[in-house]
């Protein structure tokens, strides 16, 4: 709604598969392929590595990683957590198909306890789980290595470490780094900052 308020009027939401990070970069490029103007690609937590292998299609003017992996060649969302394990992966579990969920009950405390309990509830009910094995999908060649990325870091993450946020965000050389004291869902609990901090990346990346 923020981006709306500020004009945006070609903004599109991919809907992953979550089968594979092969799968949902498929399906990210094309969406990319789609578009007929620049685009500037915003992924947020397992998001992040989606753009990363994404964002080398020549449309694609700029990153934005908000509390989000970016991992390098040969990295994976897992390999990342195992450096420094966020605070809530006990409340991480399979199902009997290896669809990963945060557990429902524990989903406010895990991803978003800066929302209300009820926002926090609904969010549980309604997540989108991840086969496990995406996870340790690795990247072959990261778009931050040749596209210009902004990262903005939560800093009461408790689903990926703000740790390890801290280190991806300056080992990719962002153009600009914010921390906001917000929870894994800083879009959600804090958009009015999150949307300006888009907005700024559109306009920088836009000029070239």
């Amino acid at each position: 709604m923020e981006l709306l308020n500020k004009g945006y009027e070609v903004i599109h939401a991919v809907e992953m598969p979550l089968t594979s990070l092969a799968d949902d970069v498929e399906r990210t490029r094309k969406m990319i392929a789609q578009q007929d103007g620049p685009v500037l690609l915003v992924g947020h937590s397992y998001g992040g590595a989606v753009i990363t292998e994404a964002g080398n299609q020549p449309n694609v003017i700029g990153l934005v990683y908000i509390a989000a992996f970016a991992p390098d060649a040969g990295e994976s969302p897992g390999s990342i957590t195992q450096q420094h394990p966020p605070v809530a992966v006990a409340n991480l579990a399979p199902d009997s198909d290896g669809y990963l969920w945060v557990k429902p009950a524990l989903y406010h405390e895990s991803f978003c306890q800066d929302l209300t309990p009820t926002e926090g509830l609904v969010l549980g009910i309604i997540q989108k789980a991840p086969l496990a094995s995406t996870f340790g999908d690795t990247i072959t060649e990261p778009a931050w290595k040749h596209k210009p990325s902004y990262y903005q870091i939560s800093s009461e993450d408790r689903m990926i470490a703000p740790e390890n946020q801290e280190w991806m965000s300056s080992r990719i050389g962002a153009k600009k780094i914010i921390t906001l004291a917000a929870s894994h869902a800083s879009l959600a609990s804090m958009p009015v900052e999150v949307a300006g901090f888009i907005d700024e990346a559109a306009m920088e990346f836009s000029k070239g």
